[in-house]
Parts: C-alpha cells; structure tokens; sequence
C-alpha cells in the first residue's frame, strides 16, 4: 500500500512550531511523498498549506483531552483518505491522535516530532496511557531526548533524534554585509546587535536595551526587525519606544518592519541575541548560523545546546542585563569568530538531511 503522510496541526497560531510543521510537509511532497494538510478551515496552516500547494483535509476543532466524537471524525478521514502515517508536533494534538491510533492500530503510525521542553515529570498513569499510542517519539537535540528517557515512562527503543531542518538556499550568494545595510537603511560603520521577531516580553528587546544602558557606548547599535504581536496589544512596543526616546537613541536603535525574507537581517549584523530566557530549539539561532553570524545566547536549554561550540558565539546568564552587557562587550571584542565555520554548523540541519532521517525512522523507503 502507498504510504501517505498526514500532518495534523489543531491549532489557530501561526508560530515556529505550526512553520516547521508545514515546512516538513512540504519538503516531503518535493520529495515525491504524498502529504496532507490536516487542519482547521480558515486557520493560518490551512491558509498557508493552500498557497503552498499542499493538499488540505479539513476537521472541525477539537478539545485537548478526550474529544472522542472529534476522533471518530478524524479517524473516518485517516480512513477515506488511506492515510499510513499521522505525525503532529504539538501536545494539543497528542490525545485526538492517540485515539485514532487506538481505533486504527497497526494501519496507522503516529510520530510526535516535540517542539517544547518539559516543566515537569510526565511519568503518572494517563500521560504513560497516551504515550503508548505513539509510534516514534523525534527529539531535536540530545537534552530533550535525555528529558524524555528521564522524565517519562515512554519506551526508550521508539526515541529518536531529528533536528528541525532549514533550508540553506535562501542563505546562499547574499550581497556584502555592507550592501545589504545601505539596502535596509543602516548605517555602515557601527557594530550591530540584532533580535528578529515579535516585539514581546518573551524575544527580550527590553533586556537589549538595558543592556545598551550599561555600556554606553554610541558605536553599539541594535537592530530590531519584527512587529508587535497580533491582537494583543502594543504595550511592549510602546515601552521600547519609550526607552529609545529618553536615551535618545533614536539614531543607535533601528527598528525595522517584518519582512518575509530574512537572510539578508543576519548578513547585515555583526552578532545575533538570542535574548529568550529558554528556547527550545530555537530556529533563529540556526538561521543566524546559516549566514555566517555569531550569536550571543542564554545559557539554557536549546540555545545552550545549540552554543556548546564556542566559535560559534558565545553565552550570558538568562535574564542577567549586567552579564549580557558584559558579554556584548566580549563578543565584540573577539575578532577570530570564522564565518565559514559557524555556516558548517549550520550544514547539519541542512533540510535535505533532515528529510532523510525522517524517510529512514518512518520506514518510508
């Protein structure tokens, strides 16, 4: 029988996690699989799966835990459609898809592909219950596959580790740093720091800018590219654009509109911030790799993993302005950061590979 993927996604955000997810799919449909889209009408996956040109089979949104008059829904569609292999990435999918694995045992493979770190222990009865249904567990770096064998009760056999994958073209062949900056408005000549992505407590441009405070040097610039998030409000923005005024910075901060090509922002800095207090994976990192770019990062979780290779940047206590501020002075003093090694990091998420290892863990071949 032809094996056929479907890519559940319940979900109504459009976030790193609902990208990379859409993002595999298509790969695998430019590999010759064929893929589904499995979503909400009218959500931003289905959206973007239809511009995509990825097939689209809608459900009707279901509850977290125990919708089992949505999983009988789901699994008559797993059905129609002859799908093999169901895989989701987040946590909210994980009971509707167990319940179609239940109801359709060996005709169906479930693979979760995680995308957020544990808080807790995952070790009681219902969580080890719905762990059962799961085929193939896929970790992105090796402390989350230490989490999972220490922090759940999941059969250790069924782990394995896949990264989340980037596609390097749009990496390739970029202009000049220097180019690029007089294309985007900046000024040549400072040493730049950059954050990409939504002005929100959570990306840490507040702790840029206090950062700034404590050094005091005008040769220091910061790059913001993002915007504010969507239907929640502007009060973080505003309050950058408070601290930016009272320092009168207003020729050292550059804030720059979301755009949808990205490279060339990484090209035009001299290092990015990964100023989150933990990021799972973390795709910015690997982008800021991709264009040759050192990054200054918390010294947790994904980033840290991510960071363990020193010529690739450097790492400062999360959420400490005074140990980023002091870090920002180290990193721009180092002048041995060698951009063809730190793209080699990059090379091993290489999204060709990273198709590879799913082909091989899903026996697709």
């Amino acid at each position: 029988m032809e094996k056929k993927l479907g890519y559940l996604c319940g979900s109504w955000s459009w976030g790193g996690l609902e990208m990379n997810h859409l993002r595999n799919a298509l790969w695998m449909k430019e590999r010759r699989h064929q893929v589904f889209a499995i979503c909400f009408e009218n959500s931003p996956f289905h959206q973007n799966a239809v511009a995509w040109g990825i097939p689209t089979l809608l459900i009707p949104p279901h509850k977290k835990y125990y919708d089992f008059k949505k999983g009988r829904l789901l699994v008559d569609l797993l059905r129609e459609h002859d799908i093999s292999h169901l895989l989701i990435r987040s946590t909210y999918d994980m009971s509707i898809a167990a319940f179609a694995k239940w109801k359709l045992k060996n005709n169906l493979h479930v693979s979760y592909f995680m995308e957020m770190q544990f808080g807790v222990s995952k070790t009681n009865f219902l969580h080890t219950l719905r762990f059962r249904f799961i085929d193939l567990w896929s970790c992105p770096l090796p402390y989350l596959k230490t989490q999972v064998e220490t922090m759940t009760r999941f059969d250790r056999a069924k782990i394995v580790e896949i990264p989340s994958g980037l596609d390097l073209q749009a990496f390739e062949n970029l202009p000049d740093r220097y180019v690029i900056r007089q294309s985007l408005g900046l000024p040549e000549t400072p040493f730049l720091f950059g954050i990409i992505g939504r002005f929100d407590p959570g990306k840490g441009q507040l702790l840029l800018l206090e950062a700034k405070k404590r050094i005091a040097n005008p040769n220091i610039h910061l790059v913001f590219l993002g915007e504010p998030t969507k239907n929640e409000g502007d009060d973080y923005f505003q309050a950058m654009k408070k601290m930016i005024a009272e320092n009168h910075w207003e020729h050292e901060v550059h804030l720059l509109p979301f755009r949808k090509e990205i490279a060339p922002f990484y090209k035009a800095i001299d290092v990015f911030v990964m100023a989150s207090k933990a990021e799972t994976f973390g795709m910015v990192t690997i982008e800021s790799f991709a264009a040759g770019t050192p990054v200054l990062g918390s010294n947790a979780a994904g980033t840290k993993a991510l960071l363990q290779n020193s010529a690739c940047g450097m790492t400062f206590e999360p959420l400490n302005v005074e140990d980023l501020a002091a870090k920002m002075l180290a990193i721009q003093s180092k002048t041995n950061f060698n951009t063809a090694e730190i793209k080699r990091e990059a090379a091993r998420f290489n999204h060709h590979l990273v198709c590879e290892m799913v082909e091989k863990h899903l026996q697709l071949l």
